[in-house]
Formats: C-alpha cells, sequence, structure tokens
C-alpha cells in the first residue's frame, strides 16, 4: 500500500518542478528547492493528510523555499534564459518562431500573469485546478490571463495571414 506522500505528494512532482524552474530559471537550483519541499513534506504526512488545499500547500511551500534561498544569497534573479523549447521536427519554422515569441513575451508579463499563463497554456490545466495550485479566487485567475493574453496579442508582430 502506498504512503500519502507516495499517493498524493509524489505525483505533482513534475508539475512543482515546472512552476519553480518558471521562477528560477536553473536546474539544479529548482531540484534543490523541491527537495527541500518534499524533505518537509514527507515529515508532515500526517498533517498534511487533512490539509484542505494540499497543492496549494506544496506550491506555497516551493516559492518559500526559492525566496528563502534568494534572502540568504542576497541575490534576486530576473525571469530570464527561458530555454528553447523542444518541438517536433514535424512542426513548421514558422510555428516555432512564432512560439518562441509568444515565450518571450511571456518573460516579459509579471510574475502572477507568467504563472497563470503557464498553467493554463502550457500545462493544460483548467480554471479551477488553477484556483486551488495558487490559491486564489477565479475572478483573479480569469482577469490575470485576460491580461496576459491582452498583452501578448498586442505586442506580438504582425503575423502572416495564412487562410
Amino acid at each position: 500500500m502506498k504512503s500519502f506522500f507516495e499517493a498524493h505528494i509524489w505525483p505533482q512532482r513534475g508539475r512543482l518542478y515546472r512552476l519553480g524552474y518558471l521562477w528560477v530559471r536553473d536546474r539544479s537550483l529548482t531540484e534543490d528547492m523541491l527537495q527541500n519541499v518534499f524533505e518537509k513534506s514527507f515529515g508532515r504526512q500526517t498533517e498534511l493528510q487533512d490539509h484542505p488545499n494540499l497543492t496549494g500547500w506544496l506550491v506555497s511551500s516551493l516559492k518559500n523555499e526559492i525566496l528563502m534561498h534568494f534572502r540568504q544569497t542576497k541575490k534576486l534573479e530576473s525571469l530570464e534564459g527561458l530555454e528553447e523549447l523542444r518541438m517536433e521536427e514535424s512542426v513548421s519554422e514558422d510555428t516555432k518562431d512564432s512560439v518562441r515569441q509568444v515565450m518571450n513575451l511571456v518573460k516579459t508579463l509579471p510574475l502572477r500573469q507568467q504563472e497563470i499563463f503557464h498553467l493554463r497554456e502550457v500545462e493544460g490545466m483548467s480554471y479551477e485546478e488553477i484556483t486551488e495550485y495558487l490559491d486564489i479566487s477565479l475572478d483573479q485567475v480569469k482577469v490575470n490571463l485576460h491580461r496576459a493574453r491582452k498583452s501578448i496579442r498586442e505586442r506580438m508582430p504582425n503575423q502572416k495571414s495564412t487562410k
């Protein structure tokens, strides 16, 4: 029989890693911070079993770990250096360029909009999942996603129509 950690916390490692990487843009640092979160959550399994928003707790813990690291190192990182997206070879160069442009524009958005855009458009999460994941209201999700999309649309270079 699986432990609470194996059944409920460990399966979220992929999403937590991607979100942590979105914040710090450093693979090894993200892995270290995620390891710290897993160590804390492993030690608090009994307490976390009754937590009303386990995912929100994990996200908050990861964010706190990252902030604590930056405070200790007295180093605030910008959200630059997004690695190239891995795309299948069948995708056209125009499509790859468009995706790169969108991802570069996403990096210029406020952090909350980046998070919500990433969770919705990259991770494919529903609005309700995002509200639970970030522990914010549905209205905040909708407003921030709308603003992110609008900002990207307005700043996207004109594309050739392929109708």
